[in-house]
């Protein structure tokens, strides 16, 4: 049935009162979620309190619970930790405490709660909305309220959202701050790395995660750590010796340096703990390896929050206005979370329940079932490391003779060479030889084409760029070279990792298949571009990292203005016609303003801009930020907006304009690129196995239908496969993007919490969900 759009503007919080708080261990986010929440309840005419010090400043009160104005929260956004505080709070655990938080609140007329906190915060805050009536009943025993009192605040409204930098909670793909924490464990493993090379050391890394596995496990997977231990996975009896076989082998393949990562509640199948020493000593007394132990400790829950971590709390932060707008009398405390890409609303307490199953399940031993609870994405992560890290003696390997041949094209992204590693790795586990081929299609015609092998591609996933060098060139001008080429080296399928580009070559080679017996093959293109353009997938491979140094060098750039006062900086981003990094960039970095391709404007929109900044200029935040996509407009060029600004601005603002440029394609990839690469490579590459598989006919393969030429992409929640040729409809190729972009949908939200009037359909947010617990659920798309 057809719904009605829901628009956001028609939602009031007139008369509402919310109060916003941040408890249990800090994680970076948190500022960005308490400064969405406070900007969209302004936005709604709602009154918006901090309450300092969690729980405790709730139990306290006085100065503690304060009415907040839009300015609160100016540059709290690249913050870490939390700017209101958070405390362990013995008396909340009491009902007296409870008590005096209900008669604290009631007092500034405060029913709607949004807590940002771990598993522990949000079933304090479910326990006090249950109790919520009978507490208010107490206080009008006692003659602390009077009657009209708990008649008018008769209902507690409460929304979480889940800040934790261990990502230990059900039923949400990621936490706020867990891709901040993977950022500061991959710095100091990069680090690492490169001394252990020197002095062909062994080092043991010590991660946090007391309960839960996923920081080690995902930073293992990041840097394709030689061993890993986690609690939800003990190794099996007898690990000792399996796993010093292990580092001595890499040792005689040439391998300089082992890392092995242990979370701190690591624990072997009998439930004892085992120890970054315990590992040390082992290592030292069995191989006599030069070995060091380094725990990273609180390093983890510090520093900057990450692009990835600002976006996910803005949007988490929204969302929690609404469904406390939305929330009636009979509806459950709800957590906000998201799912793939999309924002989610799920009942609380379902979420804790599942969490402390996986608890349970571990104390008792059930750990196959502890990794499953944890959910699909934990359980794709173990079984890609598991696949990648160790190899099988050749005896052991099935024997296909199967040829597949790996390439990249297009401009160079953060995390091609984790996506090439992976897929020579679980390729040649598949009993396929890989070769791989330089220099893209320009490379392949000419014959530069050589078999890779296991240890040829160790220590590819933390390198930037493409090894393997790229290339524009399509290969629609070298058909028959490369026909040639694949019937030389008897190539059977392809593996084309690379942007935009990638996906027209395939395009082309699939519409040459009626000409070139030899393009009968199986082929799969994995989406890596900065620029995020390519059709049929919400991300692409090195859009994070490229992000990430958008933000950075936002955040540099707003404190110089902030100690200059009264300046505005004009900032041009890649991305070709597509304003993903413009956009997303801007509600990462709290822009005021992203001129992008997607949304034409006009002088009249200009004009509003720099009158809206006129105004900002009057309050305590006297700087401004406005990027700008590099095509957005062919005659309002970075130098004209700057002139424009400039001239306008007289008198009450100066201007400075800065391109970005090449820096955004540059640097190691971030944690979320080199999983998601390393991850969809994988996927590809067994779907190429099975492909092999079903068009291999009297003794060659012979792919001929549209479904045998695929590009994987994440689409919401998944990862699909989608015939190219059906692409093709949904493509814009004179400006080289998908024809409608998710990421669109997120506009308004920059625009609001840059205090512009928008409208803002959420018609996709609102369905209360269950939480899934169904063995097949579909892969989701979190790293």
């Amino acid at each position: 049935m057809d719904h009605q759009p829901k628009f956001f503007e028609n939602l009031s919080g007139a008369g509402k009162a919310i109060g916003v708080l941040t408890s249990g261990g800090d994680a970076q986010g948190m500022n960005a979620a308490v400064r969405a929440v406070v900007r969209m309840g302004i936005y709604v005419n709602a009154k918006v309190y901090f309450i300092y010090e969690g729980y405790q400043g709730m139990v306290d009160g006085g100065d503690n619970i304060v009415e907040v104005s839009w300015e609160s929260v100016s540059s709290i956004l690249q913050v870490g930790g939390t700017v209101i505080g958070s405390a362990r709070c013995k008396p909340f655990r009491t009902r007296e405490g409870r008590l005096q938080a209900a008669f604290n609140l009631v007092q500034r007329g405060i029913t709607n709660l949004c807590v940002i906190g771990g598993d522990g915060s949000l079933t304090g805050a479910n326990l006090f909305r249950e109790e919520w009536s009978g507490l208010l009943e107490e206080l009008a025993h006692k003659g602390k309220i009077d009657a009209e009192a708990v008649k008018k605040y008769a209902y507690l409204n409460i929304v979480g959202m889940v800040g934790s930098i261990d990502n230990d909670f059900c039923g949400t793909d990621m936490t706020i701050g867990t891709d901040s924490a993977l950022h500061r464990i991959i710095e100091v493993v990069d680090a690492i790395m490169t001394t252990a090379q020197s002095h062909q050391r062994t080092f043991v890394l010590e991660v946090m995660g007391r309960h839960c596995g996923y920081l080690a496990l995902v930073s293992a997977l990041a840097c394709g750590a030689d061993w890993v231990f986690i609690p939800e996975y003990p190794p099996e009896e007898g690990w000792e010796d399996s796993m010093c076989v292990k580092l001595s082998e890499n040792r005689a393949r040439k391998k300089r340096l082992n890392i092995i990562i242990v979370a701190e509640g690591a624990i072997d199948c009998h439930n004892k703990p085992i120890t970054s020493e315990k590992v040390k000593d082992l290592v030292v007394q069995r191989l006599g390896f030069d070995t060091r132990v380094t725990i990273l400790g609180h390093v983890q829950r510090g520093g900057t929050p990450s692009a990835f971590d600002r976006i996910l709390a803005s949007r988490m932060g929204v969302e929690a206005v609404l469904a406390l707008l939305e929330a009636t009398p009979d509806t459950p405390a709800c957590v906000v979370s998201l799912s793939g890409n999309q924002a989610v609303r799920l009942p609380l307490m379902e979420c804790v329940q599942m969490t402390q199953e996986v608890q349970k399940a571990m104390d008792e031993g059930r750990f196959l079932e502890a990794v499953r609870l944890r959910g699909r994405s934990f359980e794709n992560n173990l079984n890609t490391y598991k696949l990648l890290s160790h190899k099988k003696p050749d005896s052991e390997l099935p024997k296909t003779n199967f040829n597949v041949a790996v390439l990249n094209v297009g401009a160079p992204a953060a995390g091609m060479n984790a996506a090439v590693r992976a897929a020579v790795r679980v390729g040649m586990t598949e009993g396929h030889k890989i070769f791989a081929v330089i220099d893209g299609f320009e490379g392949f015609a000419r014959g530069k084409i050589k078999e890779i092998s296991w240890g040829d591609v160790g220590g590819w996933t933390g390198q930037g760029g493409s090894i393997l060098g790229t290339k524009r060139t399509l290969p629609a001008k070298y058909l028959e070279k490369i026909a040639d080429q694949m019937r030389t080296n008897n190539i059977n399928a392809l593996m084309v990792i690379g942007g935009f580009e990638a996906f027209e070559s395939c395009l082309q080679l699939y519409e040459a298949r009626s000409s070139f017996e030899e393009f009968k093959v199986p082929m799969c293109v994995l989406p890596a571009t900065i620029s995020n353009n390519v059709p049929g997938t919400d991300y692409s491979i090195g859009a994070d990292t490229a992000l990430n140094a958008i933000v950075e060098t936002c955040d540099r750039i707003k404190q110089s203005a902030s100690g200059t006062k009264r300046r505005v900086f004009i900032i041009e981003t890649m991305g070709g016609y597509c304003g993903y990094l413009a956009n997303m960039g801007a509600l990462a970095a709290g822009a005021d303003a992203a001129y992008i391709f997607e949304e034409q404007f006009d002088i009249r929109e200009l004009q509003a801009n720099v009158e809206h900044l006129t105004e900002k200029m009057k309050t305590s935040i006297q700087r401004g930020l406005v990027l700008r996509n590099e095509n957005c407009n062919e005659n309002y060029t970075t130098d004209f907006i700057y002139q424009l600004y400039s001239e306008e601005g007289k008198g009450v603002f100066d201007c400075r304009k800065n391109v970005l440029g090449h820096m955004q394609q540059g640097g190691a990839p971030s944690p979320f690129d080199r999983n998601f690469g390393t991850k969809i490579s994988a996927k590809a590459m067994q779907w190429i196995s099975k492909k092999l598989k079903e068009t291999y006919r009297k003794g060659k393969v012979f792919a001929n239908t549209d479904d045998s030429v695929c590009l994987l992409g994440m689409r919401r929640r998944n990862l699909v496969f989608q015939p190219v040729a059906e692409l093709k409809s949904e493509t814009d190729f004179i400006h080289r993007i998908p024809k409608e972009q998710w990421w669109l949908k997120l506009r308004p939200l920059m625009k609001i919490l840059a205090k512009y009037k928008t409208s803002y359909d959420v018609s996709d947010s609102g369905q209360l969900e269950h939480v899934a617990m169904l063995p097949k659920e579909a892969e989701t798309g979190a790293i």
